[in-house]
């Protein structure tokens, strides 16, 4: 059928489209109120400053931020669980987590008004895109402690679409619910939209005989010519966009129609680029990726200062053809540590290592090789294990990968294929041990 053209609207054009100067001061105010919110609530960050020599009333420009501390990753791990919270835990209404890798989960968690806000947000990014209240959104994320179902949903229901909560995976399902259902948005991730695509002609179908007409896709990175490919393979609009639990979920950033980088909800968060090695600042203007540093400006439950985010991009300042005045995002380059994310979930080879140390007839060299096959990723990890256990019976030697393989998945909280090979086949390395090898071509 013939897809609907896409309207420039904005969900809160009072900050969307905001003048630069009265955002700048904005944003002033709220850094100065957030400092001394974390510094009076929050002994982490308390300590923090104090150690840094600042205070406060430090903060009297935009620069000043500068002066605050980094946080990072392993500062929400060893104040597990409710160490960096603002707020009493009566206060707290939803609590979000990651999965682990060798130590804790990082734990957030929201106020009823930091949830109003996240609402608000993904509204942003989504009106950008060109849903509308007579759209009918399917949600293919999965839902639970991870962000991306949940936020796309009430910013989808806070713009009247009608969302149908079909959560991941039974390919075959979603496409009859597209079917019976009407659906006209899709969000998942891209590599899963590229594999719905896929399956949709398996089956004997074309994508112009469903009603899709806009997609949004985040939680992983992809490129623009993996953009190129599911606009073909669905007969869409393709749009990103970019969160993160440890800021607020989906609805930092996100596409508007225009297609030309994630608009910046500047409004709310306060966003820096330093250089990795020297964390010195890097020019928005520059060309060349830098670190993503974010400051929450209104967070309640669980304010973050200056988080390093470890993901590479770049940010552009010139106003987009659309009129929002927000800065934008470029899509992701990298990243600034060993991090994977396959299939929409943060993997890291030290959660493998966790489980493989604790296993028996383990040696300590395993290999992690992450290919996409059918549009979908897949994850392989092949790990030596002693010459006693591999020349043993056959029996003895599939209990040993089965198990093995359960306490895995169960740590990534996804599946793998695990494979056992002999020892002293898998390659060593005089540096660093080359533990990944990402075969995906994003």
């Amino acid at each position: 059928m013939a897809k609907k053209k896409l309207i420039n609207r904005t969900w809160q054009p009072e900050f969307e489209c905001m003048d630069r100067k009265s955002l700048a001061r904005l944003q002033l105010e709220r850094l100065q109120s957030v400092a001394a919110y974390c510094y009076q609530r929050v002994s982490h960050y308390r300590k923090q400053m104090d150690a840094a020599g600042v205070k406060p009333d430090d903060i009297r420009k935009l620069e000043d931020v500068r002066k605050l501390p980094f946080t990072s990753k392993a500062d929400l791990r060893d104040n597990y669980p409710f160490g960096l919270f603002a707020v009493p835990k009566k206060e707290v209404v939803r609590v979000h987590s990651s999965s682990g890798t060798t130590g804790n989960p990082t734990v957030v968690g929201y106020t009823r008004k930091d949830l109003e806000t996240w609402s608000d947000l993904c509204a942003r990014f989504i009106t950008s895109a060109g849903v509308t209240d007579e759209d009918t959104a399917q949600i293919a994320f999965g839902y639970g402690l991870f962000t991306g179902g949940f936020g796309l949903h009430y910013g989808m229901e806070r713009v009247g679409a009608r969302v149908i909560p079909a959560s991941s995976g039974n390919t075959r399902r979603q496409i009859k619910i597209m079917q019976d259902f009407g659906t006209t948005a899709l969000v998942c991730t891209p590599s899963y939209a590229l594999y719905i695509g896929d399956t949709i002609r398996e089956i004997g179908l074309t994508p112009e005989e469903l009603d899709l007409n806009i997609g949004l896709f985040g939680a992983e990175p992809w490129s623009e010519q993996m953009r190129v490919k599911v606009e073909a393979g669905l007969d869409i609009h393709a749009t990103d966009n970019y969160g993160l639990s440890e800021v607020i979920g989906p609805g930092f950033s996100g596409e508007c129609y225009r297609k030309d980088g994630m608009h910046v909800q500047e409004d709310h968060f306060l966003a820096e680029l330093v250089d990795p090695e020297t964390l010195e600042p890097v020019d928005p203007d520059s060309d060349r990726p830098a670190e993503l540093v974010i400051t929450t400006l209104t967070k309640e439950a669980f304010p973050m200062l200056r988080y390093r985010t470890r993901d590479l991009t770049r940010l552009i300042t010139e106003p987009c053809s659309c009129g929002r005045t927000t800065m934008r995002m470029a899509k992701l380059s990298g990243r600034t540590d060993d991090m994977l994310i396959i299939r929409g979930m943060n993997i890291f080879p030290s959660q493998v290592e966790s489980v493989l140390l604790e296993a028996d007839h383990v040696e300590p060299h395993y290999l992690i090789v992450v290919d996409r096959v059918n549009s979908m990723d897949r994850l392989e990890i092949q790990v030596e294990v002693s010459e006693t256990l591999f020349h043993d019976e056959m029996r003895r030697l599939r209990e040993h990968h089965l198990t093995l393989q359960r306490a895995i998945e169960s740590t990534l909280g996804l599946s793998v294929e695990l494979k056992l090979v002999e020892p002293r086949t898998l390659p060593r390395s005089e540096g660093k041990a080359k533990r990944v090898i990402d075969k995906r071509d994003i």
